[in-house]
């Protein structure tokens, strides 16, 4: 299945900064697929042909900072920011409504896009979207901690690797790991000496203001909500952080998660997922199947 990458320009920007776009398929209802944090549309690369073998055309892109999406600048990369330019792309691209999937940040980034573009957001699928009351989450908090360390480290050269490599490590199931190959892909539009700071600036600016919160308890648009057990580790991170939450139930299925979202939601229905379906911003590489097949019984 041939892909078309396309490099739309952002309104007022800079020369040459745009955003990326794989586009696969051509002629159906668009689906957006919109990555998690420290990923990019590499991600989608076994969901998407999928997709696009069931008449869908497929637009993969880059959120600003990610993947081929040039360096922010002084562009803002908050979910809210992000979804602005999203919206601007499929402006540009001339995008029908359509159906939009969003992983962890990109969930997040789904919804607030959905609340500036109800026209053009038909329904939306929701995988293991970050908690909404404990941004930017136990990962990338963990990260943020990491920072002196890795600047110590003898890979500091190499960027943002001694950040992020630990980060996509903790979204695996246990006794699994990334083959250097495709690691090497995750990690390299964060090679080099400003790799790194481009990665905490991202992650500083995972936030909800309470505009948008209240707003969300508005959202008319149909929401579908994927939420499987995440990997071990958060609740060290939230007794470190000293915040009152008791995590997923000890079966492993995220119980309190799912009902932070759906006090937020309340319309919103669950995907039925399989108990050890792997969970968090990589379950596009590593369930790519199961993903599909859900985006496709969910597609308009």
């Amino acid at each position: 299945m041939y892909t078309d990458h396309l490099y739309v320009p952002l309104t007022g920007a800079a020369p040459g900064q745009s955003l990326h776009v794989e586009r696969t398929g051509y002629g159906g209802a668009p689906v957006v697929l919109l990555h998690g944090f420290g990923t990019s549309t590499f991600l989608w690369r076994q969901v998407a042909p999928r997709l696009a073998e069931q008449g869908a055309t497929v637009l993969a892109m880059d959120l600003l900072g990610f993947g081929e999406s040039v360096s922010p600048g002084e562009r803002g990369t908050s979910p809210a920011d992000q979804a602005a330019h999203v919206e601007l792309a499929l402006l540009a691209l001339r995008a029908a409504p359509g159906m939009v999937v969003g992983v962890g940040l990109g969930a997040l980034v789904a919804l607030l896009l959905a609340l500036r573009a109800p026209d053009r957001v038909q329904r939306l699928l929701l995988v293991d979207p970050l908690d909404p009351d404990d941004l930017p989450g136990p990962a990338v908090r963990q990260l943020q901690r990491s920072t002196v360390t890795a600047a110590l480290s003898s890979h500091s050269l190499f960027g943002a690797r001694p950040l992020l490599e630990p980060f996509l490590a903790r979204a695996m199931p246990e006794g699994q790991a990334l083959t250097d190959l495709v690691l090497a892909r995750h990690l390299a539009p964060f090679v080099g000496p400003d790799g790194a700071g481009r990665l905490l600036q991202l992650a500083s600016g995972i936030t909800l203001d309470e505009t948008s919160r209240v707003a969300l308890e508005g959202l008319r648009t149909e929401v579908l909500l994927w939420c499987s057990a995440r990997p071990g580790g958060a609740s060290e991170d939230r007794a470190a952080a000293g915040r009152r939450h008791s995590g997923d139930a000890e079966d492993g299925s995220p119980v309190e998660r799912i009902a932070r979202w759906r006090a937020l939601l309340p319309g919103c229905r669950l995907v039925p997922v399989v108990a050890g379906t792997p969970a968090g911003e990589l379950v596009p590489e590593l369930a790519p199947a199961a993903l599909a097949s859900a985006i496709e019984a969910w597609m308009p």
